[in-house]
């Protein structure tokens, strides 16, 4: 059955999106679905944007709000509010707004631990650092129930639209590694969505709402050899990569060249650094808070940022914290936080000046740390921007070849036009320092009003240009992947032997391609328990399918998750324990990478997925 709508989902580390078009229209226009939640007890909202906050409410959790919940979702299969060992689970804004009173029931940035290779991310982990009073979930169960409320509205909304018959594509940061999109699609699908959603690059979903709102006309904005570099500076990442216009067959075409690393860094730490002042506000004004003061302040500080920053005219905010210490007890205290002292945090403290070969800074000297999310230690995002420009300089048109950087804004970050402001000059001063002048100054992709809507509708005008046909941004994986092979040679007591990592994907493989991997014999183990090893590089842009690593650096190649598994082999084998392979490397529509493995002389034939489920 042919699909009626095309679907866009911006799965967010702070809020979630869904946006949709008719498929048949012809002049798309792309509309953002409401979605019912509870914004506070028995008080159900229709709300554009569904905050990516799971609350666990435990068993003091009221009938009724359960009730109003179900009765808003229409009693739906994929209802967000679950009953887990007695405890509620709360998805939206309640959950948003119980972060500030009860932090340590909230589980905030799940997608952000999606990616988090250094913990169990099926493992019931979050929230992270509580006492263990009550069950807690993974971080794909956590974006599971995201997911399966925004469907549940959808089910609301379109009864006669079954979002698993739709084209539906769901967004992921550039930067997601294998593993990390895997377990994506795992959330995904268990949510409910179709066998057949395709995943999206977030900041080319910010290119074609950019696109889309510009119609024909985006052509004449470009030339080619031109880059337009996505700054996307969301809720709890920074996403950034690079789009290069081309002329093909008379045509301009688009093509991404880049992508920067997974940076965590973003409107959370910003919260945070608003909290860290207000705090000392609060400190000069005689009111010392305590550890549970100082995390609802943290949640306390979002909304004056979001309403700071929002464009409007107030000029001022009154933050109040529920007192808890010996002389708060009974009331609140309050401080007073001016948008000018908002603007002065956030701009020095997160996009300082600085020169185009700045390099992110290292603070941290502390041999044992906790844990948790790896937050990047450096909070400036110009010297993170200075650093992937200068990374891919031959291709980031900052090479004095006269080709211009067009820059687009995405993320809620950027409604405040002080950041916005500040990150263009700096920008032109980079320029300006590598003898660019000529090019003038740069200049910014307009058009874009909704930047928190963005990636959504991006992704709902994608799903329907799938349909109709459309400009198509041609990149292929962000990433070289690469398989570890171990040496052979004399043992020695205690040493693993060496490593040496073999490209089987090189960056920019376009999806549904596949391609024979040259390489001297390998040996696969099979009948047997074996560790397979798997690495992946944003920036080693120059490997082809094929090389052979025997040294590389630590900030080179990353490793992804590890696949545990026996490979069971068939009588014609024998007894044999190693079968030399050659490999094929697939990418396939959906953008998942499969490694086959064909017996030399013989017909079995291995898949090595990145397969996170066991």
């Amino acid at each position: 059955m042919k699909p009626k709508y095309a679907i866009g989902i911006d799965l967010g580390t702070t809020n979630s999106m869904l946006a949709y078009v008719a498929i048949e229209a012809e002049n798309p226009t792309v509309s953002i679905l409401p979605i019912p939640q509870l914004t506070a007890h028995s008080q159900i909202e229709s709300l554009l944007a569904l905050p990516s906050f799971v609350w666990i409410a435990k068993s003091e959790f009221a009938d009724r709000d359960a009730i109003s919940v179900s009765a808003a979702l229409g009693k739906c299969p994929y209802s967000s509010l679950n009953s887990i060992s007695g405890n509620r689970i709360v998805v939206g804004e309640f959950a948003r707004r119980s972060a500030a009173e009860s932090p340590e029931q909230c589980i905030v940035a799940a997608k952000s631990w999606l990616c988090h290779s250094a913990v169990d991310r099926q493992s019931a982990i979050l929230p992270w650092g509580t006492d263990g009073s009550f069950e807690l979930l993974s971080p794909v169960q956590a974006s599971r129930l995201i997911l399966e409320h925004l469907i549940s509205a959808w089910a609301v909304a379109f009864p006669d639209a079954p979002i698993a018959e739709q084209q539906v594509v769901l967004t992921v940061p550039a930067s997601f590694d294998l593993a990390a999109r895997e377990l994506t699609f795992v959330a995904a699908r268990e949510a409910g969505l179709p066998d057949g959603f395709i995943a999206l690059e977030e900041p080319q979903a910010a290119v074609y709402h950019w696109i889309a709102k510009t119609g024909q006309h985006w052509r004449r904005e470009l030339q080619a050899g031109d880059e337009i570099f996505v700054c996307d500076v969301g809720g709890g990442t920074t996403d950034l990569a690079l789009i290069k216009a081309e002329q093909k067959d008379g045509e301009l075409s688009l093509q991404r060249v880049a992508v920067g690393q997974h940076l965590l860094i973003g409107g959370d730490n910003m919260d945070l650094a608003l909290a860290h002042f207000s705090a000392s506000k609060f400190s000069d004004a005689g009111s010392k808070l305590n550890a549970w003061q100082s995390m609802s302040l943290w949640h306390t500080a979002r909304n004056a940022k979001e309403s700071l920053l929002s464009g409007s005219e107030q000029k001022s905010y009154t933050v109040s914290v529920l007192g808890r210490a010996s002389k708060l007890i009974g009331g609140t205290v309050s401080i007073e936080l001016s948008a000018s002292e908002v603007e002065e945090v956030l701009i020095e403290g997160f996009f300082p000046f600085c020169d185009s070969d700045a390099r992110p800074i290292s603070t941290s000297t502390v041999g044992f740390q906790e844990i948790g999310l790896p937050y990047e230690q450096d909070t400036a995002i110009t010297r993170h921007v200075a650093a992937f420009l200068s990374d891919n300089r031959s291709e980031a048109a900052l090479d004095g070849d006269g080709k211009r950087i067009k820059l687009l804004f995405n993320g809620g970050v950027f409604r405040s036009d002080a950041l916005r402001n500040r990150l263009l000059a700096v920008m032109n001063n980079f320029q300006e320092a590598n003898a660019m002048s000529d090019a003038g100054p740069i200049a910014v992709l307009g058009g874009v009003e909704d930047l928190d809507a963005a990636v959504a509708s991006g992704a709902a005008y994608y799903a329907w240009s799938k349909q109709n046909g459309g400009v198509r941004i041609r990149g292929g994986t962000g990433h070289s992947y690469y398989v570890g092979i171990e040496t052979a040679g004399l043992a020695v007591p205690g040493m693993p032997r060496p490593l040496n990592a073999l490209c089987v994907v090189p960056k920019g493989m376009e999806e549904g391609t596949e391609v024979e991997v040259p390489s001297r014999d390998i040996g696969l183990v099979v009948g047997y328990p074996a560790s397979f090893r798997f690495f992946a590089s944003a920036n080693r842009s120059d490997d082809q399918v094929g090389t052979l690593l025997k040294h590389w650096d630590d900030d080179e190649l990353q490793e992804t998750a590890p696949m545990q598994t026996e490979l069971q082999k068939d009588a014609s084998i024998g007894d044999a324990k190693i079968v030399p392979v050659r490999f094929i490397s697939k990418i396939t529509e959906l953008g998942m990478f499969e490694l086959w493995c064909s017996q030399q002389g013989g017909d079995n034939e291995w898949k090595l997925e990145m397969n996170v489920r066991s």
